[in-house]
Formats: C-alpha cells, structure tokens, sequence
C-alpha cells in the first residue's frame, strides 16, 4: 500500500508517517519504483502508535519502548508509564463520580448538597469515590434529598437546609 493509502487509512496526513519514520518509531517502508510500500505490519504499528499516542506516550518513550534491546528492558520502560496510566483512571473516576452524582443531585446548588460534599472531600484526600447502595438516577430526588438531610456532615457543621 502506498503512503497515501495508509495515511487516509488512519485520517493521517502523509507527512505525519514521514515524521513518525524520521524519529523511529515507524519503520521504513520498503521503496518500490522510488515509492514506499507500506505491508500490514506497518497498519499494525500505526495503530499501536495511535493508542499509544492516546494513553499518554510520548514519541520519544514510544521509540525507546520499541527500541528495548529486550523483553525485561521494555517491561521497565512500560512499569512506569502503566501506574501513571492507573493513576489518571482514578482521577477519570472520580471526576465522572462527581459530575454524575452533579447530572442528578436533587440539591439547586449541587455544590452544597452533602452527598456532593462527601465525594470532594474524597478527591482531595485521594480516596476512591464513595458507593451508595442505590444509584442516583434510582432514586426519586426527594428521597435522596430526605437521605442527604439526615446524614451527619463529614466535618461536623450542621446539615444543610436549604431547597
């Protein structure tokens, strides 16, 4: 396949198959008639690079993980980046946690209700986002908000009543 093949293959453009080959972690095509002939091994490598681009690899570390003279040396190089890549799913979690609870807090500043209040208080100490037994959207809002009433506040402040 040619290079212009490959590249709208991926909705790439050409140069950026030629930057990837300058820098190593594209392996050159085989020229025919002066014109790269990209084989299936080149789809797969671009979509590994493509995820890995993705998940948070730089071009450099992606070379020097593909560079790895051996198994081991290419497992410590990907150790590193995959406890970074766990610690940034916790932070994602938590986030989605706090606007999903946001999307369905009975509370008119959802900043206020208690429920709201417990999961920040475990972002900012690093705590995994808190469970409850019934999931917001199963729960009718004046329930939760009868719930969210009657629990005592984490800091020890007086509950909130408002709305």
């Amino acid at each position: 396949m040619t290079i212009g093949e490959l590249a709208a293959r991926f909705g790439l453009a050409t140069h950026v198959l030629r930057h990837w080959e300058s820098v190593g972690v594209l392996t050159a095509a085989e020229r025919v008639n002066g014109r790269r002939r990209y084989l299936p091994e080149h789809v797969a490598r671009v979509t590994m690079i493509l995820r890995a681009k993705e998940a948070g690899l730089t071009l450099d570390h992606l070379r020097q993980v593909l560079a790895a003279p051996d198994a081991d040396a290419r497992r410590e190089l990907l150790s590193s980046h995959h406890a970074d890549l766990d610690r940034r799913m916790r932070e994602i979690e938590m986030a989605k946690r706090m606007i999903e609870h946001a999307l369905h807090c009975p509370e008119q500043d959802f900043t206020r209700c208690m429920v709201f209040q417990e999961i920040v208080a475990g972002v900012a100490q690093g705590a995994p986002p808190p469970t409850h037994a019934d999931p917001p959207a199963a729960t009718p809002p004046r329930e939760r908000l009868a719930r969210a009433r009657t629990r005592p506040p984490a800091d020890g402040a007086a509950p909130n009543a408002s709305a």
